[in-house]
């Protein structure tokens, strides 16, 4: 079989040219998900490279979600996933964040997710309509701890955004709701009453959507996710100064949002 590199003649880094044509042969589809590529020693005699060049481009291709080396069977293309994708997204958010990222979060899904949750309203299926009933269940239901609670929370709001029907909502909000995922286990962790809330208007915004009232689930989106800035808000002064939550935010009343917004 003919080589699938050729050799390497650039001037600068040997790996990242070794890397650039293994990746372009993932991008173009010469090389498929799960297929395996030659050994690293064939991988030096193609690329005319050492190989300490070879893996170290192998190691940068891996860290991306490109590839699996597989001890003892080899390498082989990953299939890409929206984890793969969403991955290094977070990773970013979560180091280029400052020490307020949590309400950066927060302010974030106020723009994005409203809107979502009006087109879930209108183009959700049958299939997303049983599933967010059931994300809604499992949430009433859990007697897990924190972090369950935040994952089960967490996963309503993604499947609102599969239930759009728009391939790209899912991976936008991925990365966001990870980092949001933390955040939310502290909110329960700090409010007993937390869940109570988050149930409250999530049913809120699933009648919505099952009567297929965009307006409405807009506008139920919209007031939950004013009352998660509040939530964190105080979350933040719970843990800054050992207080409890406030009886108007555990009941959604509060009026006064970040930076002086009303609600």
């Amino acid at each position: 079989m003919a080589p699938l590199f050729v050799p390497v003649t650039s001037r600068g880094s040997l790996s990242e040219a070794v890397g650039s044509q293994i990746e372009e042969a993932i991008r173009s589809k010469v090389l498929i998900p799960g297929v395996r590529l030659p050994s690293e020693l064939e991988l030096c005699k193609q690329f005319q490279v050492s190989r300490t060049g070879v893996r170290e481009a192998l190691g940068v291709l891996s860290a991306q979600g490109l590839i699996t080396i597989v001890k003892g069977k080899g390498i082989f293309v990953r299939d890409v996933s929206a984890e793969t994708v969403t991955g290094p997204i977070h990773l970013y958010l979560q180091l280029q964040g400052g020490r307020n990222y949590a309400l950066d979060v927060v302010h974030a899904r106020q723009i994005i997710e409203p809107p979502i949750a009006g087109s879930a309203a209108l183009y959700h299926t049958k299939e997303d309509a049983g599933g967010l009933e059931k994300d809604l269940d499992d949430l009433i239901k859990s007697r897990g701890d924190h972090a369950e609670l935040s994952r089960l929370d967490m996963n309503f709001h993604l499947d609102i955004a599969r239930a759009s029907e728009n391939s790209l909502i899912p991976l936008l909000l991925e990365p966001l709701h990870q980092l949001m995922s933390g955040i939310k286990s502290s909110v329960y962790a700090a409010d007993k009453d937390s869940r109570e809330l988050a149930v409250t208007w999530h049913r809120k915004i699933l009648d919505a959507i099952l009567r297929r009232d965009a307006e409405g689930a807009r506008q139920a989106m919209t007031r939950h996710l004013q009352i998660a800035e509040e939530q964190v808000e105080q979350m933040l002064e719970h843990h800054a100064r050992g207080k409890t939550l406030s009886p108007a935010v555990r009941l959604g009343k509060s009026s006064v949002t970040h930076k002086g917004r009303k609600t």
